[in-house]
């Protein structure tokens, strides 16, 4: 595919992906999907005008252009998902384009994403997550390698970790304190509370681990001493879900769900558990008001002036 897009397109992508690191604190998974999403774009729009996609032939692009590469999405039966994600790592390439090089991205602004059934979070009850704690914690016959899983999950329900923030805690991190400081996606910055209970947990797991805690090795280590691979997390998981019988939904990053809809249910404030998540925009935690609608109600009730 990359064979097919001219030197200046290829530049043109590795300015935007450069200011989209730089100036939007992309994270390198966002950047990668956002490079391969515009490679297939262009590739496409090459095979499309049968000419190689310099940046004079990127300005061209009409609506009729973005149509056909649409129709060619759904006739490899790519998701609706998928499509609007592709969709928007093209548009936001186009704003960059028209802001440096004057073009007029309207024929690709206005092209509309497919509509999809948004995924609402589908978190563990309270029991089902400190079963599946429990149960992670025996799914190995090394007792360290067990008591380190309970702990990667522990972090991920006990404070709203994504896995790979878990898995990127290094010696420097140790002894865990009444909070961490967590370097997330963009790099923003948050702190979070640790519970008595993830300390314990970690501390369990380092008293046994046979690998010693240098300030900048990871925490949380494999077999052989390595970083340990999020795909273990996400096996030895799928593991206890199986012998628990709860659903494929019940993942490492449903624990961080979890964690979140509990926190509503107990009362826990929306913005507050936005900063604890780390989410940039309030939108993305208002996913989880729908999981608990019959509790916001009764918040709304007792607090709301006119509901008295």
């Amino acid at each position: 595919m990359t064979l097919a897009i001219s030197p200046a397109a290829r530049d043109a992508l590795s300015g935007w992906l450069d200011h989209a690191r730089a100036l939007n604190g992309a994270a390198d998974n966002t950047l990668t999907a956002y490079r391969a999403d515009v490679t297939d774009f262009i590739a496409f729009m090459t095979g499309h005008f049968a000419e190689s996609q310099g940046l004079a032939a990127l300005a061209r692009i009409g609506v009729p252009d973005m149509r056909a590469w649409m129709a060619h999405l759904r006739a490899q039966d790519v998701a609706p998902r998928s499509v609007a994600r592709k969709l928007s790592a093209v548009k936001s390439f186009y704003r960059w384009l028209a802001e440096r090089h004057g073009y007029e991205p309207t024929a690709v602004l206005s092209t509309r994403a497919p509509k999809f059934q948004k995924k609402l979070p589908r978190p563990l009850t309270e029991d089902a997550a400190r079963a599946m704690i429990d149960t992670v914690a025996l799914q190995s016959r090394d007792g360290w390698i067990g008591t380190r899983d309970a702990a990667v999950i522990t972090l991920l329900y006990g404070c709203g970790l994504r896995i790979s923030e878990a898995l990127g805690l290094t010696g420097r991190d140790l002894p865990l304190g009444d909070s961490l400081r967590i370097l997330g996606k963009g790099n923003k910055e948050r702190i979070v509370p640790v519970l008595p209970v993830a300390r314990a947990a970690v501390q369990d797991y380092l008293r046994l681990c046979p690998y010693p805690m240098e300030p900048d090795a990871p925490v949380f280590r494999g077999a052989r001493g390595g970083p340990l691979n999020p795909r273990l997390v996400q096996k030895v998981t799928e593991q206890a879900r199986m012998q628990l019988g709860l659903p494929a939904s019940a993942t490492p990053h449903a624990m961080r769900h979890s964690f979140a809809t509990h926190l509503l249910a107990a009362g826990g404030d929306l913005r507050a558990i936005q900063e604890l998540l780390g989410h940039a925009s309030l939108s993305t935690t208002q996913a989880y008001t729908s999981v608990d609608e019959v509790h916001l109600m009764k918040v709304y009730e007792q607090a709301h002036p006119k509901a008295g």
